[in-house]
């Protein structure tokens, strides 16, 4: 697995995991929505910490800087 992930996308990615950590916390969703949004927050912190997306690989995208 080569790193697809530049720092600003794993940052957002990791707030956006944090903020519906909150949610979920604060009780501000619940049911299917809460289960949903756990496991898309999880599948972000995964993702940021591998440095790997693999919705990315298939397109060829990358938002980590070129290196030469």
């Amino acid at each position: 697995m080569k790193p697809n992930m530049g720092t600003l996308d794993k940052a957002i990615r990791i707030i956006v995991a944090i903020g519906i950590a909150a949610l979920y916390y604060f009780d501000k969703i619940s049911g299917i929505t809460a289960t949903i949004g756990l496991v898309l927050a999880g599948i972000f912190i995964v993702t940021s910490f591998m440095s790997f997306c693999p919705l990315y690989l298939p397109f060829g995208f990358s938002t980590r800087k070129k290196t030469e």
